[in-house]
């Protein structure tokens, strides 16, 4: 071991692997660090948000673990040592349906509750490429926007589901 090590050891800091967006990353964090500041700190990943001040009231930092969307600043980021993780970056650089349908359903008003939308919409679709209504409603009732574009969200949801099911673009 070497004394950075050793002294990082000591002071209860530990080593963190994460795949995020398909690439791996070795972190020296603390046991009390959430994954959120671990991402936007460590990883340089800003789309995970804080409006709430880390009580997991605004899902604007939600991102995906293993499949399942979790609010990153009430996860601790020990506890995804070797998991997957997916974050808007990663979302928006494969050009996924859902990206391009918020796009062009202008659901980015203001911007800052987008990321968490746009990650809980994908791991929706990742579980149910074809959601109801109602089903959208209370995958995304978990987010807060300020500038109340939900109808627009919802209708996003609807288009990327239809092009994740292979039919019309329609617009």
């Amino acid at each position: 071991m070497d004394e950075a090590t050793e002294f990082r050891s000591e002071e209860g800091w530990r080593r963190v692997s994460l795949i995020v967006n398909g690439r791996s990353y070795k972190v020296w964090t603390l046991p009390s660090k959430t994954l959120r500041d671990v991402l936007r700190e460590e990883i340089g990943l800003t789309s995970p948000k804080d409006m709430c001040n880390g009580e997991g009231a605004c899902g604007s930092c939600t991102v995906i673990v293993e499949g399942r969307p979790v609010l990153s600043c009430l996860t601790l980021a020990v506890d995804c040592d070797g998991k997957r993780i997916e974050t808007a970056e990663g979302i928006t650089a494969q050009n996924h349906p859902i990206f391009e349908s918020y796009v062009r359903h202008h659901t980015m008003q203001c911007g800052y509750c987008t990321p968490g939308f746009l990650v809980t919409s994908k791991a929706l679709l990742d579980r149910n490429p074809n959601p109801s209504e109602e089903q959208i409603r209370e995958a995304l009732g978990g987010n807060i926007c300020r500038c109340a574009t939900y109808p627009e969200h919802i209708r996003a949801v609807k288009e990327a589901s239809e092009m994740l099911r292979g039919k019309d673009r329609g617009g």
